[in-house]
């Protein structure tokens, strides 16, 4: 009988993890609707409560790794999916906005911050010598993975029985990974006597102490006088505009506005996630294989170009087009992920790499926040997201341009 690598339970339970942060963000775009008839709130106040939660998600990440390896990891895990329970749950009793921004916004932005894809690479680095990129890939496709599951559960919830049995979903599947978490995970390898998976000793990284915040902070100002972190930063900024803070925020309410039933347009997004599972796992493995940065040439520009097209595909039914569109985004959607993970650590090395993607990723939420907010005021300003759209593709196409600028191996080519 095989028997199977710790580590590999390890991912399964990480992904797992990573899906609870997935479930809330399923239930932001068909909730904004159903609370601005309820409450007489506007897009904009919705989509600022959305921001903020993108900002503290975002700005949360880079201090993830401090606190993971200063607490451990299994600590720092429950705590945040406590969080996300508490502010998912909390919001079936709010009447105010400032509940709206401090459940959706501080909890769950700080909860799910800690559960964000730096997490992920923290894991995938200690307990992965060999298949390292095609894990990344893999815990990439979480969030696609949480958003199948749970979208179409959520908008149906929504749309029938009220968008709270929807907020108690994701708080009780919260709580429920906790106890699983813990009884799988350990912090390293060595815990349970074994090496990373394809490894013959213990990785560097796992002799390394604990990074506190000042070492955190020299780990970002080393990393900024460097011109290779403002390009990684930059693009991954523009990944969160036209994903999370623009088709994740906005698509429902955005093709509602073209005439298209809430569960048609939230099925299209579940169809981004199916599409978006496969894509992430396989430019995971094109990572390992391909120059990674002809990789987000490719990816960047041709998402610009869909962008470009997506006002026009909107309507009452779904046509061809419509679906091309959303097969595209769902395989291009976070397929950037693995191969920036990777210049990551060609560039910075292996040990700081999830703190200097943890501050890229940071960018990658901010840019999503702003997008969000954008879009929203946008909305509320034109009547429609036409602008929101163009100014999206318009920011692709820089950023696909801007990684020629970076050399797939830095540590040939100083």
């Amino acid at each position: 009988m095989i028997r199977l690598h710790r580590g590999w339970w390890v991912a399964g339970v990480t992904f797992l993890t990573l899906i609870s942060a997935a479930a809330f963000r399923s239930t932001t775009s068909p909730m904004l609707m159903p609370l601005e008839m309820e409450f007489g709130w506007t897009r904009s106040l919705t989509s600022s409560a959305l921001s903020l939660n993108l900002v503290f998600y975002g700005l949360t990440a880079p201090f993830a790794a401090t606190l993971m390896q200063r607490f451990g990891v299994r600590r720092v895990v429950a705590l945040a999916l406590g969080l996300v329970a508490a502010g998912s749950g909390l919001t079936v009793w709010m009447t105010e906005p400032w509940q709206l921004f401090l459940y959706w916004g501080v909890f769950v932005g700080f909860g799910t911050g800690c559960l964000a894809l730096v997490f992920a690479s923290m894991v995938a680095n200690r307990w992965f010598h060999k298949h390292r990129s095609l894990v990344t890939g893999i815990f990439s496709a979480a969030y696609a993975t949480g958003q199948l599951a749970f979208l179409p559960l959520i908008t149906t919830l929504t749309d029938t029985v009220g968008w709270r049995y929807g907020a108690l979903v994701v708080a009780a599947f919260s709580l429920t990974i906790v106890p699983i978490f813990w009884y799988i995970y350990r912090e390293h390898p060595r815990d349970v006597n074994v090496f990373a998976v394809g490894a013959t000793e213990h990785l560097k990284e796992d002799a390394k102490p604990a990074l506190t915040v000042r070492d955190n902070l020299n780990v970002l100002v080393q990393s900024a006088r460097r011109m290779p972190f403002w390009i990684l930063a930059g693009t991954f900024f523009v990944c969160g505009w036209t994903t999370n803070g623009l088709i994740g925020a906005h698509f429902i309410p955005a093709a509602h506005d073209h005439g298209m039933p809430i569960t048609t347009a939230a099925g299209l997004l579940a169809v981004v996630g199916i599409f978006d599972f496969i894509g992430t796992i396989a430019s995971g493995w094109l990572t390992d294989r391909v120059n990674p940065v002809l990789l987000l040439v490719f990816y960047y520009g041709l998402r610009g170009l869909a962008l470009f097209s997506a006002p026009f595909l909107l309507g009452p039914e779904v046509e061809p087009p419509l679906w091309f569109f959303v097969i595209f985004y769902g395989l291009d959607w976070i397929a950037t992920v693995p191969p920036t993970v990777e210049l990551c650590r060609r560039y910075f090395g292996l040990t700081n790499s999830p703190v200097v993607y943890g501050w890229v990723f940071a960018a990658h939420m901010i840019g999503a926040a702003i997008a969000a907010a954008f879009a929203g005021v946008v909305r509320d300003i034109q009547g429609d997201y036409y602008i929101a759209w163009i100014t999206a593709a318009a920011l692709c196409l820089v950023a696909s341009a801007a990684v020629l600028l970076l050399k797939p191996n830095p540590v040939l080519a100083k």
